[in-house]
């Protein structure tokens, strides 16, 4: 949600002609283009921020598996080692959208920061369940007696 929001905010502040859907949506768009599957706009809607939730659910489940505690700033690093994966590697190799090298530098530069803020709090996330573990979900002084 960190970095939802963070890109509708940031968004806004493009100048008007970069103020096109951002790349979540044009991965989705190129996708079901790819594949051949013709999606209304309500629909591709809906599969953009389920596609762009799952993604974020997976790449920070490979984050707790590497480093099950991960500080702040492990997670801004990884959130944008994701970036780099994605927008100049996986996303341009299998031919959804050109590396992010050609795309405007101002939403780069917005991609790359909404990717630390999401590996930022993805690991304070990470922090504070593991925490909640330890504390109010764990078994208390009575744990066998009957409730």
């Amino acid at each position: 949600m960190a970095m939802t929001a963070a890109m509708r905010r940031l968004h806004r502040r493009l100048p008007a002609k970069e103020r096109y859907p951002l790349t979540p949506r044009e991965i989705v768009d190129s996708g079901a283009k790819q594949a051949g599957i013709v999606l209304p706009s309500e629909a591709a809607k809906d599969v953009t921020a389920a596609a762009h939730f799952a993604y974020g659910a997976v790449t920070g489940a490979m984050l707790a598996a590497m480093n099950p505690d991960p500080k702040r700033r492990t997670g801004a690093a990884y959130g944008v080692a994701i970036w780099l994966a994605s927008y100049m590697g996986w996303i341009p190799a299998v031919g959804t959208l050109r590396p992010a090298t050609q795309h405007p530098p101002r939403r780069n530069f917005l991609m790359i920061g909404v990717h630390i803020i999401w590996g930022a709090a993805t690991a304070a996330a990470m922090r504070e369940l593991r925490l909640a573990r330890e504390t109010i979900l764990a078994d208390g002084p009575d744990k066998d007696a009957p409730r």
